[in-house]
């Protein structure tokens, strides 16, 4: 009877998650390994025809290919600023709209709105910002501010970049904050307050390692999307000026589609595979041991 019974359980799992394991085959699993494959190899991405070059792929993007380094390090620079700032900033508005604020639902819809447009379009809007609007409020204010050229400068656009990131996504993770807190019993807190503690103290004494899954499931999320990114920078500012705000998603592109090397970006595809997979084990580790203390 017992043996009847998880036979049925299994054709009904089978049948449950066999639709979604077949889609996520062919559509991530098998180009995944197409792009190993092409990644030993020379291709154009147009010929029937392909080159087994073995390792040479691999030793050019880590020892001749300055472009790809230089996006490497544009992609951690800014992966730190946008994880620190989103979390950061989130988590404060999250607290502060938890307190006994008046419009808090106007205010958290007026934050998660930019997270449901298209970062393609959020791009073009901030580039028509940051040239037409900027520039005309330059002329009626006089304000150095407006003046200075936020997409053409390489600092400035790196800038840029991060303040529209942490602008468009600050909302998704206001709620994922606002949810953790309130999970946190009222009595835990009360008792706090009880036993003396202002509230600075409750937030990172109690407050704080409560909400870990919460803060774990962010930063995990923050890093791997920026750490990715490419349609926002791709609109906004093309991985200019130069290639100064190109990440390696971007320069992958470049390789790819527009010099026809897809062997090669190929390559840098499973480079920033490793590289994201590394981080995100490193990452859900360290916080996940977090969550048990807590």
């Amino acid at each position: 009877m017992k043996s009847k019974r998880k036979i049925q359980e299994l054709k009904e799992f089978i049948c449950y998650t066999a639709p979604a394991m077949i889609l996520i085959t062919l559509f991530v699993g098998i180009p995944f390994l197409m792009c190993i494959y092409n990644s030993f190899r020379k291709w154009n991405g147009i010929s029937k025809h392909t080159t087994f070059v073995g390792l040479k792929n691999y030793r050019k993007l880590l020892v001749g290919d300055p472009t790809f380094l230089h996006a490497l390090g544009f992609t951690f620079l800014y992966a730190l600023f946008v994880v620190i700032f989103i979390n950061v900033l989130s988590l404060f508005l999250a607290v502060l709209l938890e307190t006994k604020i008046r419009g808090k639902g106007f205010f958290r819809t007026m934050f998660y709105i930019p997270n449901i447009v298209s970062l393609v379009v959020i791009g073009f809007i901030w580039k028509f910002i940051c040239i037409r609007v900027f520039d005309q409020l330059a002329i009626l204010t006089g304000s150095s501010f407006f003046a200075k050229s936020w997409l053409g400068d390489p600092k400035l656009a790196v800038v840029t970049t991060v303040a529209v990131s942490v602008w468009q996504g600050l909302g998704f993770y206001l709620i994922i904050y606002i949810a953790g807190l309130q999970s946190v019993s009222d009595e835990v807190i009360e008792a706090a307050r009880i036993d003396g503690a202002g509230a600075v103290r409750r937030f990172f004494s109690v407050v704080f390692p409560m909400i870990m899954p919460s803060v774990s499931f962010c930063m995990f999320y923050s890093v791997a999307n920026s750490m990715k990114m490419f349609e926002l920078i791709f609109s906004l500012t093309g991985g200019g000026p130069g290639i100064a705000t190109t990440p390696i998603a971007l320069d992958i592109y470049n390789t790819a589609f527009n010099n026809n090397n897809f062997g090669y970006g190929s390559a840098k595809s499973v480079i920033l595979f490793i590289i994201v997979c590394a981080i995100s084990v490193i990452q859900v580790t360290f916080f996940k041991n977090k969550e048990i203390e807590a």
